[in-house]
């Protein structure tokens, strides 16, 4: 069978508000068992190799198997961090072994007020290149990036912090 050498190009922003002080929300990137806790776990996963490095140059790594499904593998490298106000980061995946992306995306954490007190307007803008039979797939990161969103929130409001 013969690939397709193409490329397709994709990006997109989401916003969400979480109840919590910049701080927490920060905390969750900045510190690895945090980190771990809602990036790195799943039910529907099995987490594999696992590296932490939160740093301008460090590298995180994020591999895993969905049950009865494909290896998935995350490589990234910080390229800018700013306490409480931003991250920035370069990021490739990989499915089975297959590279399948290369991305960049960037972390604003901008404190609100609410009602219910200090809160924080987190923004996630994502610019990606997918290769070759993933040309498809930019759909499919915004929807997965909602699912880590969402259990960033779930995790934010729970009391395991």
């Amino acid at each position: 069978m013969t690939i397709e050498r193409r490329l397709a190009r994709a990006g997109f922003t989401l916003t969400r508000d979480y109840p919590v002080p910049v701080e927490r929300v920060w905390n969750a990137f900045a510190d690895e068992a945090q980190k771990l806790a809602w990036f790195g776990s799943d039910d529907a996963f099995d987490q594999g190799e696992w590296a932490f490095d939160f740093r301008v140059g460090g590298r995180d790594v994020a591999e895993g198997k969905f049950h009865d499904g494909p290896l998935s593998r995350f490589e990234g490298t910080y390229t800018d961090i700013v306490e409480h106000v931003r991250i920035v980061n370069t990021y490739d995946m990989w499915l089975d072994g297959v590279h399948m992306s290369t991305s960049v995306a960037s972390f604003e954490f901008d404190p609100i007020e609410s009602i219910d007190g200090p809160g924080t307007r987190f923004t996630h803008v994502e610019h990606g290149v997918f290769f070759d039979q993933f040309w498809a797939d930019g759909p499919n990161r915004e929807a997965g990036t909602r699912g880590v969103l969402e259990k960033l929130g779930r995790y934010l409001t729970s009391s395991a912090i």
